[in-house]
């Protein structure tokens, strides 16, 4: 006789007596459901699960469609998928790496290769790069693999069997991975004969792919995936040059290292060369900082008996000499970037150059709480750059600038009032102002400064290391991690309120941040090449204190579920300079 358990569906507030055993496609025939976009995953007890689960126990079940972030994590992964399948299809031999979240898309680096590795009896002379018509080739294969509505399978097999399977495909990113890992069984999946691991769920058909776009990039491809907001479009595609050369001055870096995915990351640590990556990563980091101290010193002119000179390297313009060239330093990035720690390393090296920084705090030019402006559901929008004072501290600056003394504000957080300082300040010829803030890129903050006087820094944690060849980490988990163990160790917020405020925040960037990005002078990626292997040992035993019973409980177990691929790293062997230590504790610098 079949037995039955019972389903209590989020979706429509029912319960439901279904078949043990039944898989959550199923569960969603037999319930009737309707989405627009979906379902692409459920929330099992509070657990993201692809529609392939199947349930042997009662449950609570919740089914998510494109709009949600994994369920536009999911249909991507299996876009992915297609995508691989059909170059290995169309160019093999040939290397697939889904490398780069840009332009509102994932940036594919598909490299040919000579054709003797498939066939001894071939020329081995390197074949030429990709074409446009390769491009559309290879968009017409993915769109009929999507047409065929081939059923995407999902298999467990012992880690072995996996590692014996990867190794014939020649896939050795995969095959590092899960040597690295130690489990006993793993799980892949295949399309039609075509078999690959990824890091989360997939959809069960390839006909549930609905919309994509691909086209040429650089020396690759990009992948466009439908918008968040509006699942019917593409999202918009957004030129992004100077973000796309920061990951590829990282991937420099990483090529130098052998240090290109976590299985190579895992290796190096296992061989005890994680002083040496932490060493070589600070080392990197801190050459770049100099450099943009160096490009901000050439920028001003050399004062030689009362009279402007030309600077080091080269002559300035002489509106920059009566001006004094760079006066105003801007750093922005979004949360948890590092901003602050960026800053204040910048500041010493700019002192290194003969340049006395100036820092201040955007914060205090808060306007007064009753004339915040406020948000769609009525609260306070203190994300908002029009929470700042703008007026103010355009003229503040602008009298900084024609050498006049000013009372800087203060704001005080407890009474939400601007209040006097006493605090003046004039700006004296080798002194610059640095400013830091989420707002410092846009050009309403100084729209009153003649732009000959700034210099613009992004910085942002740009992950550049993958899980494997075909599964990136996103960028936005770094800081994620970042943010969780800082508002742990330092603001008394647990991981659970951290977590549901995310996806505000990420709002906020979205509309306030990222935009400008592409205006800044020089990007600094604060990442560290190490980075995760020493974040895991302090987010695991906080995000473990979320409890099932919480929404946010599916992104924590995410989270750890991803972290459980890291070697760890003590803490201790980081310098006190280090800009984790903005987060991890135990910074020289003082916040």
């Amino acid at each position: 006789m079949n037995k039955n358990i019972k389903i209590r569906c989020k979706n429509n507030g029912e319960s439901w007596d279904v078949p043990m055993g039944s898989s959550l496609e199923e569960m969603f025939q037999l319930m009737g459901l309707q989405m627009d976009h979906g379902p692409i995953v459920a929330l099992v007890n509070n657990k993201i699960e692809g529609m392939h689960y199947r349930a042997y126990k009662d449950k609570d079940v919740e089914f998510l469609d494109m709009r949600s972030a994994s369920g536009q994590r999911t249909y991507t992964r299996t876009l992915f998928m297609v995508l691989c399948k059909a170059a290995h299809e169309l160019f093999d031999p040939c290397k697939v790496s889904i490398d780069i979240p840009v332009s509102n898309g994932y940036y594919v680096d598909l490299q040919l290769l000579p054709l003797s590795l498939a066939d001894s009896s071939k020329p081995s002379e390197p074949r030429p790069p990709l074409s446009l018509d390769d491009v559309g080739r290879l968009r017409r294969r993915m769109q009929e693999i999507i047409s065929q509505g081939l059923p995407i399978h999902r298999h467990e097999t012992t880690a072995e069997e996996a590692i014996s399977m990867f190794e014939e495909r020649k896939n050795f990113s995969k095959v590092k991975l899960l040597r690295s890992q130690g489990s006993l069984y793993t799980t892949y999946y295949d399309i039609d004969g075509y078999a690959d691991y990824y890091y989360g769920a997939l959809l069960t058909n390839t006909s549930q792919l609905y919309l994509f776009g691909l086209e040429k990039y650089f020396d690759g491809v990009l992948l466009r995936i439908p918008s968040v907001d509006h699942p019917d479009e593409l999202g918009e595609l957004v030129h992004q040059d100077k973000m796309f050369g920061i990951f590829k001055e990282h991937h420099r870096w990483q090529d130098l290292l052998g240090l290109r995915t976590i299985g190579d990351l895992n290796e190096a640590i296992d061989k005890g060369y994680s002083s040496m990556l932490i060493q070589v990563s600070e080392a990197l980091q801190e050459k770049k900082i100099a450099k943009i101290a160096e490009e901000i010193a050439r920028r001003r002119p050399v004062k030689e008996n009362g009279v402007y000179a030309s600077a080091a390297n080269g002559d300035l313009p002489s509106h920059l000499w009566d001006n004094g060239g760079v006066r105003l330093v801007l750093i922005a990035g979004p949360s948890s970037s590092g901003k602050t720690t960026t800053c204040k390393r910048l500041s010493v090296q700019l002192v290194t150059n003969g340049i006395k920084p100036v820092s201040i705090s955007l914060d205090d030019y808060f306007l007064d709480r009753d004339k915040t402006p406020r948000d769609e559901s009525g609260d306070y929008d203190f994300e908002s750059i029009y929470a700042l004072n703008l007026p103010l501290l355009n003229e503040q600056l602008g009298a900084l600038f024609r050498g006049e003394e000013i009372e800087l504000p203060r704001y005080d957080f407890h009474t939400g009032r601007s209040v006097s300082s006493g605090r003046r300040l004039r700006l004296r010829d080798d002194e610059v102002l640095v400013v830091e803030g989420i707002h410092a890129l846009n050009p309403e903050l100084t729209a009153q400064i003649p732009e000959d006087l700034k210099y613009r820094v992004y910085a942002s944690a740009l992950t550049t290391i993958l899980i494997d060849s075909h599964n990136y980490v996103p960028t936005t988990d770094n800081r994620l991690l970042r943010r969780i163990i800082r508002d742990h160790k330092y603001r008394s917020v647990s991981a659970q309120e951290t977590i549901r405020r995310w996806p505000s925040v990420r709002r906020g960037e979205n509309k306030w941040i990222f935009p400008y990005q592409e205006r800044a002078d020089q990007m600094f990626n604060t990442a560290m090449l190490f980075e995760l292997a020493v974040i895991k040992r302090q987010a695991e035993p906080v995000l473990e204190q979320v409890p099932e019973s919480a929404p946010e409980y599916a992104e924590a177990y995410r989270l750890r579920k991803f972290l459980r691929y890291i070697r760890p790293i003590p803490e201790d062997q980081i310098p006190p300079t280090s800009l984790l230590r903005e987060f991890l504790g135990g910074s020289s610098f003082e916040y």
